[in-house]
């Protein structure tokens, strides 16, 4: 076990530097960085003529000792292979870098979006589970009856509605005209004068509908795979035997079936939790006028914030080898058969 451990650690260093290096070939190939964007700004600034006309500044060109500057400014005076070892130092010091156009560390970025991106990720993960679970194991016992018709329709249209085309509805019905639902933001404007009780029900009053317009489409998957797992183990030899020697129908559901029904639920587990503390919803964080992770993300990259685009590429696909590598040892902790040889 150990030794599998260090291998696939080690893999994680090729990994990383692949995924950077691709991601940093590919941004010096495309148009419009931040040098070009700071002269298309300059070139669209218009001034005032001597007779009062509009002239713009930018058709008198930009001084060769300037671009220089700006330049040396976005560390675009260096060669390409440069940068990318230097940003690769940084990263091996866990220096995610400065962005260009906020002019703060990206990793304090990240934090200030965290609140946002925890609460959308955590509750749609915690309401998914507590849900879907419990309603995968019904539907497995009660596997052809209506009730497990009328669900599986229900869960199945729920999941082919988009989130953002829901977040709409919501916005639209319960927003705008029952108005009983704020229309945007996390916290009211007089959050910090409530008291902590006043905190709570004003933070679940804003987070209601947003949390809805993501969770419902996430049901349909945990459901059902609870549902054919679960259908998978009642068929086997060994839930027969319990049955046989006069087990109760819930003590050989719960103790010999349950175990091993939740294994792929189980091993994805981690997966899920972790990822709920870095859930970037673009187009619902727009809708609701929330600031989190998914509107940084975009904002960077429209704007070619390059250290945000890669220092946040980098924290996340680090998050997500270890993630995966703790999805596999649980295999071990649910099933000791398996063994990684």
């Amino acid at each position: 076990m150990w030794s599998y451990i260090l291998k696939r650690l080690l893999l994680m260093i090729p990994t990383l530097f692949g995924v950077l290096l691709l991601t940093f070939v590919v941004i010096q190939f495309v148009p419009g960085g931040p040098v070009e964007q700071y002269l298309a700004e300059a070139r669209a600034g218009a001034g005032t003529g001597a007779e009062g006309g509009s002239v713009y500044r930018g058709a008198q060109g930009v001084d060769p000792q300037r671009l220089e500057q700006i330049k040396a400014l976005y560390g675009f005076d260096k060669p390409a292979h440069e940068r990318f070892f230097q940003m690769l130092g940084q990263f091996a010091r866990f220096d995610l870098g400065t962005s260009f156009f906020q002019n703060k560390a990206v990793s304090q970025l990240i934090i200030e979006k965290l609140p946002v991106s925890v609460s959308l990720g955590l509750w749609t993960f915690l309401i998914s589970y507590l849900v879907a679970v419990p309603l995968g194991v019904a539907k497995a016992v009660r596997a052809g009856s209506r009730f497990d018709l009328v669900t599986t329709l229900l869960v199945l249209v729920g999941y082919a509605i988009p989130g953002f085309v829901l977040g709409v509805a919501l916005l639209v019905i319960f927003g705008g005209q029952l108005q009983w639902f704020p229309l945007r933001g996390l916290t009211s404007s007089n959050w910090e004068e409530l008291s902590w009780g006043a905190r709570i029900v004003d933070y679940l009053w804003h987070i209601t509908l947003p949390v809805t317009a993501m969770v419902l489409g996430s049901f349909a998957v945990t459901a059902m795979l609870t549902k054919n797992s679960f259908l998978e183990e009642i068929r086997k030899q060994y839930v027969m035997t319990a049955r046989a020697k006069g087990l109760s129908e819930r003590q050989v559901l719960w103790k010999h079936v349950f175990r091993n029904a939740l294994i792929p639920i189980v091993t994805g587990f981690p997966a899920a939790f972790i990822g709920a503390f870095f859930t970037g919803a673009l187009l619902i964080e727009t809708q609701f006028s929330l600031d989190g992770l998914g509107l940084l993300g975009y904002e960077s990259v429209i704007r070619r914030d390059y250290p945000v685009v890669m220092g946040t590429l980098f924290l996340f696909t680090l998050i997500g080898l270890i993630t995966k590598l703790v999805s596999d040892l649980c295999y071990v902790w649910v099933d000791p058969r398996v063994k990684f040889d």
